[in-house]
């Protein structure tokens, strides 16, 4: 019976959702037009993907009072097939403004573009590392 139970167990651990998808992970945001860059960890967020401030840092490394530490960047992702996500929304730093939003993974590189007029024209917010 004990054995029964194991395996049960494992079994259902092996097969929780959210824990294989490939944005899962933290990832090293820096703008090509910024003094600095965040560390952002995306998460899965009821049936979608969010992405929180983890950590930033300026040209002389971490700071450590960074203000938007701990701030939900990146709400409701949604995978959408072979790597892409959208649906959601990124908020900008720089601008305090919030885009809809489309990702895709590419290796260990997230692109990332920000959109108005409906996902019509978007702004390219970077291409990210993965550091985890």
């Amino acid at each position: 019976m004990r054995t029964l139970i194991k395996g049960l167990a494992l079994s259902l651990a092996l097969a929780t959702p959210g824990l294989a998808d490939p944005i899962v992970g933290t990832w090293h945001a820096a703008p090509k037009d910024a003094d600095g860059s965040l560390y952002i960890k995306i998460a899965p967020c009821g049936g979608a993907f969010c992405g929180t401030i983890v950590k930033a840092f300026d040209t002389n490394g971490a700071i450590g009072d960074y203000e938007h530490q701990g701030k939900t960047m990146i709400r409701n992702m949604e995978a959408k097939g072979n790597n892409r996500y959208s649906g959601g929304t990124i908020w900008a730093p720089d601008t305090d403004k919030t885009y809809r939003s489309k990702m895709e993974i590419k290796g260990n590189t997230l692109r990332v573009r920000g959109c108005v007029a409906g996902g019509a024209i978007c702004r390219d917010a970077g291409s990210w590392k993965r550091i985890n």
